[in-house]
């Protein structure tokens, strides 16, 4: 095929993304449709599988109108990770898709025990998928014995897309039903949730060839070539050039992670640091992960009633500014609206505010939002570097980084050189396209190409004495917090 185009599909959760980009890296076009979430229980969170093909097939219509679409040859996917899909020997969907934020499983994690977290670099926690399936075994039984296969979220674009029930290295890594050293499902781990590795999908590496397309009426070749593709992370890395080992960066979108590339796996499990494999083959990554980030922005702007977060952003930065020290009677986030991860594996905390007063305001609340944020990656890359991987000058990628204050103030927390990307919030767009060229035998050239830097921000030393005394403080809430689900 001349001028060969590659479809790069990202399933997020609140927004599924596809762009058309062509072997020179260039974005030739976009799309994107928005998903709700469904949470019909306090702590669960749900969608329905089939909402994610409908968005899947809108967004392909908006991208059809552009001249290139007629020469996509190849497909690369990537996806929200943790989540359960539960197909019948149909390929029905039997069960709503049990997401990563989801912490209903919390007593079937403890269930799993520790006993082999150093083979699948991770300790059980409710939001990996197989204490999802214990939960399903014990509460949904008859439901549970009819499931003859678990994908991950964008692992069901491909059966659609397909009819093939396939994965890769990167999602598989954060089901914790993988050996990651060994890049191979661990039957010990799949038979300890009700499972066989028969009703698990046959495993490739994010760049390989997995399967041909033959899904209709999506005005595609037959003759295109369907990428392993893989998680949201790895596969963002991917999109921005993080592919070797001493590469680092930063996401801040709904949920929040300090990415450091290693050449080997190296977790901490004991400080809830993971180690998943890279969606490149050889590749690890050490990920300290929080459940919520810039989701925390979005839930103080609706809170104060402001319009979009920009308006709220506006404010602080006007009576908060960037190089000032704060007041000290500015209130303390902790930002656990969802539980949390790293370091803590604790998805029942809860955040809240400290040291309100009768003078608060909103851009108060939005600053100390935003700074809970920074402190729990702090926590987070405390944790990555207890495994001996560390994060020097990184990249910050997600929806957060479109501010620059946020940027700069993450800089002054972790102490680190924070710079942002041109078009970075298409970056596992990007990587998943890259993938997809690999799976055509070509694109090599493009892994190495990162994203072109936009902004740098380096650390304001003068901030450090008053940030440092905030950590503190922030850190001395975590008893109290604890204690009220104790």
């Amino acid at each position: 095929m001349n001028r060969p185009v590659s479809l790069g599909i990202d399933l997020g959760t609140s927004e599924l993304k596809a762009i058309l980009m062509d072997a020179s890296g260039a974005v030739l076009a976009h799309a994107g449709v928005r998903l709700n979430v469904s949470r019909r229980h306090s702590g669960w969170s749900e969608q329905a599988p089939e909402d994610w093909w409908q968005a899947c097939l809108q967004a392909l219509v908006q991208l059809r109108g552009h001249e290139a679409f007629t020469r996509v040859a190849c497909i690369g996917l990537s996806g929200q990770m943790h989540g359960a899909v539960l197909l019948g020997a149909d390929n029905r969907v039997l069960y709503p898709a049990i997401l990563w934020d989801d912490s209903r499983a919390v007593a079937e994690a403890a269930q799993l025990g520790s006993g082999f977290a150093d083979v699948t670099g991770s300790l059980p926690m409710a939001g990996l998928t197989a204490p999802k399936l214990l939960w399903l075994q014990q509460h949904e039984p008859e439901m549970f014995q009819a499931i003859d296969c678990v994908l991950s979220p964008k692992d069901y674009l491909r059966l659609r897309l397909s009819g093939e029930r396939i994965s890769e290295m990167s999602d598989a890594a954060g089901t914790l039903w993988l050996d990651v050293a060994r890049r191979e499902w661990f039957s010990p781990m799949v038979r300890a949730t009700g499972l066989t590795p028969e009703q698990l999908p046959r495993l490739v590496e994010g760049g390989a060839a997995s399967v041909l397309l033959t899904a209709t009426g999506l005005g595609l070749s037959t003759d295109v070539v369907i990428a392993g593709g893989g998680g949201d992370n790895p596969v963002a890395a991917v999109g921005i050039g993080a592919i070797n080992a001493g590469d680092g960066f930063i996401t801040l979108g709904t949920s929040a992670a300090i990415v450091a590339i290693t050449d080997h796996a190296a977790g901490n499990p004991a400080s809830a640091v993971h180690s998943f494999c890279h969606a490149l083959p050889n590749r690890w990554y050490t990920m300290g992960a929080m459940l919520a980030g810039a989701s925390c922005l979005r839930w103080v702007t609706r809170l104060t009633g402001h319009s979009d977060e920009q308006t709220l952003l506006d404010q602080v930065q006007a009576q908060l500014p960037i190089g000032q020290p704060v007041p000290l009677d500015t209130p303390l986030f902790l930002p656990y609206l969802a539980g949390e991860r790293t370091p803590h594996n604790d998805p029942l905390l809860r955040g809240g505010f400290m040291n309100l007063g009768h003078d608060c305001t909103p851009a108060m609340l939005g600053y100390a939002v935003m700074e809970g944020v920074g402190f729990g990656l702090l926590d987070a890359l405390h944790a990555v570097q207890s495994t001996g991987a560390d994060v020097t000058s990184c990249a910050l990628v997600g929806g957060g980084a479109r501010s620059e204050y946020w940027a700069q103030l993450l800089a002054n927390i972790l102490r680190r050189e924070i710079y942002t990307l041109h078009g970075s919030e298409l970056s596992a767009c990007v990587g998943a396209a890259k993938l997809g060229f690999l799976a055509i035998g070509q694109g090599a050239a493009l892994l190495e190409a990162g994203m072109p830097v936009k902004t740098r921000y380096a650390p304001d030393l003068t901030q450090q004495p008053m940030l440092e005394a905030r950590y503190r403080k922030f850190q001395g809430l975590l008893n109290a917090a604890k204690a009220l689900h104790d």
